[in-house]
């Protein structure tokens, strides 16, 4: 199991069945009603691509910001347009950067390099624009915490406007005027809106009509707001919807040519192509030190330099994977022998800084761990990080600060500067730190599943209608779907041994499946096993016949009684807090004792599983009802009187029976003894 918890909806009848008879399919009926919409009214609202876009003067300082901007366009005053080197920053940067110019203004534009500046307005940058006669830096994607740059401007005499799309803090900078729809004194109703949808406002202000903006730039827009994962809902929505349609109809030559060298053909463009295929492309230029050649294919009328410049960014694309293959096996290599350590802590002089946060994502993924990676310069190194399980970094680094010369993020990312003296102690304190956090038995892996269905619902028919759900993303997923009490029928591996085709049998019909980055060892599978199949449902087209296949997310064992996740008396006890409740729902019958010793010594030797997969199979054996918590407590009972070794790493649970006469006493464990004087307290 790689998600400890599945938290599977049930869409309420009633409502599937109103929907059904205002029109939806009835798989996009469940999935709806899973997801709260009770009425036809509810789901057209959900899924509503076509709501009125509010006024750009409704947000806060957007008068000021465009009264400043048109008089800087009226005097002929230079503008430089500052932006970041992510997508959503490029796409700000090009889209107020072409605007403008189309207007008549003197205008060019800024990204500061990620290896060399870093993110954000910086004085080097101001200085330069300072000296090439720059009088008015508008900033977007970026900004809101430049306090001392906005001093710096206007000790230079320069007017600065801000727009940006991140949390604000208590003191905002001192500019002209700070545009930003989480400002705390603004009421401005979409609170996510990307950096470039922020940008688009600025120009939809400037211009008085928000649809000759979005007809000439509902592709950035759209690029922008999917790559940096907003929240699909109300005017994302609208962005989004708007922008696909744009690049299917009348692409500009630049994306037009993205689109040609990446095969990404118009009908099979949505929300996930663009994640997929189009952005990282984008993202390659900022990751490896060239962002003009983004900014060019934006801003360009020229279809063979568009050809130019798309395959430009593929090919650096390729390096860039290149450069991430070498790096992800130098650090494979680096990892000490034996077990993987409960926090990944290495460290090169060689590495990239721009492509050691994708590394880092896919180590802490395939090790279940906690990954930093630190790129050298001399005594110092700047590092990337990526969470697993729930970990919290921000709160980790906070912990071991004293260790380092600065850090940022939150929790499933983040970043920090340390000295290489600092290093061995920082990865032993923060291997304790991992270590004390999987300690804990429960689950801290979580998978939202719309609905359980059944094989006959698995249609083409069905799967296709699902495309009303579109675009898919945040806040508006893919739609993940269940179906149990498969038999597995057959497993073959493909991708180098790297990935499982799978086909599951269902009483006569047959389902075919692909699980990436699985084997039958890490999924705990093996043929004939009675699995739940946790999946994005797809059509597979081949040699011209369309198929149902499952994208499979996670396999559990099937369970015919209850079994649960439930582990916080368990918690209580290993933490002193236990209740008298607690002691209750924990003490176990002697035939409980007996089923879980007769499974384990009937294993293969040693188990080793997730706690939640060893609980679910010990209970698709027995038939009989067991929570996570109660079988913790029967192993540490086991444990306790010698007749099993425990140890847990990260997810993974690996139990030990001890060689020996295979009797004790369980009432001589020190947790029975426990559990009976709280019982009867």
């Amino acid at each position: 199991m790689k998600y400890g918890i599945w938290n599977v909806s049930k869409p309420e009848m009633n409502a599937v069945n109103a929907l059904v008879s205002g029109g939806y399919a009835p798989l996009t009926a469940m999935i709806l009603a899973a997801r709260g919409m009770g009425c036809t009214e509810e789901a057209k609202a959900y899924l509503d691509c076509c709501a009125p876009l509010p006024d750009p003067f409704s947000m806060t300082d957007m008068d000021l910001a465009a009264g400043r901007v048109g008089l800087a366009m009226l005097q002929g005053e230079k503008i430089a347009v500052f932006g970041d080197y992510d997508v959503d920053g490029i796409t700000a940067t090009c889209l107020l950067t072409d605007f403008l110019r189309r207007n008549g203004a003197d205008c060019i534009s800024y990204i500061p390099g990620r290896l060399e500046e870093g993110y954000g307005l910086n004085p080097i940058a101001i200085r330069q624009l300072h000296d090439e006669g720059v009088k008015l830096i508008i900033t977007v994607d970026c900004g809101i915490t430049a306090i001392e740059e906005a001093k710096l401007c206007r000790e230079l005499g320069m007017d600065l406007v801000i727009t940006d799309h991140h949390e604000c803090k208590e003191i905002l900078p001192d500019a002209i005027a700070v545009v930003d729809p989480h400002r705390p004194d603004g009421g401005y109703p979409h609170k996510t809106l990307s950096g470039v949808g922020v940008a688009f406002k600025l120009a939809a202000a400037l211009s008085g009509s928000q649809e000759a903006v979005m007809q000439d730039y509902a592709d950035m827009v759209c690029l922008g707001t999917v790559a940096d994962v907003m929240v699909l809902h109300g005017e994302n929505r609208v962005f989004v919807t708007r922008g696909l349609e744009s690049m299917k109809t009348r692409p500009r030559a630049g994306i037009a040519a993205l689109m040609r060298e990446t095969s990404c053909t118009p009908e099979h463009l949505n929300a996930g192509a663009i994640g997929f295929m189009l952005a990282p492309r984008i993202n390659a230029a900022g990751r490896m030190g060239k962002i003009d050649l983004a900014v060019e294919l934006f801003l360009t009328d020229d279809p063979q330099r568009a050809e130019f410049l798309a395959k430009a960014l593929c090919d650096l694309n390729r390096e860039r994977q290149q450069v991430e293959s070498r790096i992800y096996d130098d650090a494979v290599a680096m990892l000490p022998p034996g077990r993987t350590p409960e926090a990944i802590v290495l460290a090169d002089e060689s590495w990239h800084q721009g492509v050691v946060g994708i590394v880092a994502s896919r180590m802490a993924e395939e090790y279940c761990c906690p990954t930093f990676l630190i790129c050298l310069d001399g005594e110092h190194g700047k590092a990337s990080s990526r969470s697993f399980g729930g970990f919290n970094l921000f709160t980790s680094l906070t912990a071991l600060s004293n260790l380092l010369e600065s850090y940022g993020g939150h929790e499933l990312a983040a970043g920090f500067t340390i000295s290489r003296e600092n290093i061995i102690p920082f990865r032993q304190q923060m291997c304790q730190l991992a270590s004390q956090y999987y300690a804990d038995a429960g689950p801290r892996t979580v998978l939202d599943v719309d609905c359980a269905i059944s094989p006959e619902l698995f249609t083409v028919g069905g799967v296709d209608a699902l495309d009303t759900l579109e675009p898919c993303g945040n806040g508006c997923p893919k739609p993940v779907l269940m179906m149990e009490k498969l038999t597995v029928d057959r497993i073959s591996l493909v991708g180098s041994g790297r990935h499982m085709r799978l086909r599951f049998r269902s009483g006569r019909q047959y389902i075919n499946a692909i699980y990436f980055s699985a084997t039958p060892q890490s999924a705990s599978i093996q043929q004939g096993d009675v699995v739940d199949v946790a999946f994005n449902p797809q059509v597979n087209e081949f040699r011209g016949t369309r198929t149902v296949q499952m994208n499979i997310l996670d396999i559990r064992p099937s369970c015919a009684v209850p079994c649960s996740a439930e582990a916080g008396s368990y918690q209580h006890l290993r933490s002193g807090r236990l209740t008298r409740e607690d002691a209750a729902a924990l003490y176990p019958e002697r035939s409980t004792l007996g089923m879980i010793w007769r499974y384990l010594a009937g294993c293969p030797r040693p188990v080793q599983e997730s706690p939640m997969c060893l609980c679910r199979k010990i209970v698709r054996w027995s038939g009989v009802s067991l929570n996570l918590g109660q079988l913790m407590t029967c192993l540490d009972i086991f444990r306790d009187v010698g007749l099993l070794q425990t140890e847990r790493h990260q997810e993974c649970l690996t139990v030990t029976l001890t060689p020996g006469p295979g009797k004790a006493d369980l009432s001589q464990s020190k947790t029975m003894q426990i559990l009976l004087h709280m019982k009867e307290s």
